[in-house]
């Protein structure tokens, strides 16, 4: 089994590893050469570093299967552009990454004017999924999805992995998830802040709680794994901003909802309070202040300190 893995962040870098260390041959190649080559170094024999997207190629045997770890949008657009017109018909060619599933449609357009077989692979599993597997939703042609299914079964635990149906809808598949991700993160956000603001709220160790939780509860789960991690290390999160980025996914799930008309309010509520934290002292919090001063005389705040 030869398989290029193409983007070695941190994604890509424990997935070739991971491959490595099942017994698949991997070709790395990544922009920082060096990276490339220091993981060719790690895992000996079983992987071998490449300087190039022709180098790449010319080291595969055909037909060729490359999987690519990228950033979505332009860097991936960048690779497949490269990479086209040197692959030959019958090249299975994997995006891995957070693409939007209508990209999709466009790249499996353009892969097949070369003869090139393209596939979507949604990846969930984080940094943990060297050591857990990750779980892996392939948007291919059956045939396609046939011949990744050991690479699929090496990256993935039992049941980690799944042909989702046509291209796009393993990155369909894999947004949802992540909508979902979005919702669930929230809930536990605000119970936690429940908790905090509570009478009880100083004495309550949140390290056990999120422990407890995970022993028979119905909010058993692996986020609450990972909120008991973070409170061990510290207790009322005082290190950390309450600034809360998205990478596009949850948004992608938002418009998908509207453009469906589906009611998606948990979802939507995450986002957008993602959003509200990196509002401090918002405008229309300011505007809301203004407005009930002046129907109803309600005191405001002021910045020289007076009502």
């Amino acid at each position: 089994m030869n398989i290029a893995m193409v983007g070695l962040g941190r994604m890509g870098l424990n997935m070739a590893r991971r491959l490595a260390r099942g017994g698949v041959a991997v070709t790395a190649y990544n922009r920082t050469v060096q990276k490339a080559h220091d993981f060719a170094a790690e895992e000996g024999g079983a992987a071998r570093a490449v300087d190039s997207i022709p180098d790449l190629v010319a080291a595969l045997p055909a037909p060729r299967l490359v999987w690519l770890m990228l950033p979505a949008g332009a860097a991936t657009d960048e690779h497949i552009d490269e990479l086209l017109p040197l692959l030959s018909p019958g090249d299975i060619l994997v995006d891995g990454g957070n693409t939007f599933f209508r990209d999709d449609l466009r790249r499996h357009e353009a892969a097949a004017k070369h003869g090139v077989r393209y596939c979507d692979a949604g990846v969930s599993g984080g940094i943990w999924g060297l050591a857990e597997g990750y779980c892996i939703m392939i948007g291919a042609e059956p045939d396609v999805a046939a011949v990744l299914k050991p690479y699929l079964d090496v990256l993935t635990g039992p049941g980690g992995n799944l042909h989702t149906g046509p291209v796009g809808s393993g990155h369909y598949v894999k947004m949802v998830h992540n909508g979902i991700e979005y919702g669930m993160m929230q809930a536990y956000a605000e119970g936690f802040e429940i908790l905090a603001a509570s009478q009880f709220g100083e004495k309550l160790d949140f390290t056990a709680i999120c422990d407890l939780w995970n022993h028979g509860s119905v909010v058993r789960s692996w986020l609450l794994e990972l909120a008991q991690r973070a409170f061990a290390a510290d207790p009322r999160l005082e290190s950390l901003e309450a600034y809360v980025d998205d990478s596009g996914e949850g948004r992608w799930t938002v418009n998908q909802a509207v453009e469906n008309a589906v009611s998606a309010p948990v979802i939507t509520a995450s986002l957008f309070e993602r959003f509200r934290s990196r509002q401090p002292n918002a405008f229309q919090d300011r505007v809301l202040a203004a407005l009930r001063n002046q129907f109803g005389g309600h005191a405001v705040k002021r910045k020289d300190g007076h009502d």
